[in-house]
């Protein structure tokens, strides 16, 4: 699989709008499209179909940095409709997510994979009804217990983990242009080999 050479590629960060979660681990993904946008000077100015967006050029290719409107368990509908506008294909979309089961600070790409508990990813998957987007899995570390889970992706980062979150969102960021500028596979190759 990979990326194809259709003309847009997309990477969509996924969180939840508003200040009160602005900081929280659940909003990596937009913490990370951030990132991108910020390092090359763009706002996300734009809005269509609940999501906002802006237009990259990333290593010689027309990228959309998106951030789903919708809350994170209905990100799938704006991004399935921002896609489909712009004739993205699912294979060419990055996405950006938090993730329990990774220690926190991992990064780890993964495409063709199931949503893992993650309701964000579960939506978008639906609305595709494929499996075939990369993912950026960003490690926010597990809380133990189920019960924890709701806290804990919805709270702020300790003051631990502030002090290296934006080594993290680097890292997270030079993932999804390595992708862009190597390909899925190598990107693979050197970002899930890190420790």
């Amino acid at each position: 699989m990979g990326l194809s050479d259709s003309k847009f590629k997309m990477i969509a960060g996924l969180g939840n709008p508003g200040q009160t979660y602005s900081r929280t681990r659940h909003n990596i993904g937009f913490l990370v499209v951030g990132a991108i946008a910020g390092k090359s000077g763009l706002d996300f100015n734009k809005t269509r179909f609940d999501a906002a967006f802006t237009r990259a050029r990333i290593h010689g290719q027309d990228v959309f940095l998106v951030k789903p409107l919708s809350f994170m368990n209905r990100s799938g509908v704006p991004l399935q409709k921002l896609s489909a506008y712009f004739k993205i294909p699912v294979t060419d979309i990055i996405v950006v997510h938090d993730d329990m089961d990774l220690a926190f600070g991992s990064v780890k790409i993964v495409e063709n994979r199931g949503p893992g508990g993650h309701n964000g990813v579960k939506s978008i998957q639906d609305a595709f009804g494929s499996r075939d987007c990369i993912r950026v899995r960003v490690g926010v570390g597990h809380p133990g217990g189920p019960d924890r889970v709701t806290g804990h992706v919805l709270g702020d980062f300790t003051p631990e983990e502030q002090a290296c979150l934006d080594d993290v969102v680097t890292t997270a960021a030079d993932a999804c242009r390595l992708i862009l500028s190597q390909g899925v596979v190598r990107a693979m190759n050197q970002v899930n080999t890190r420790r």
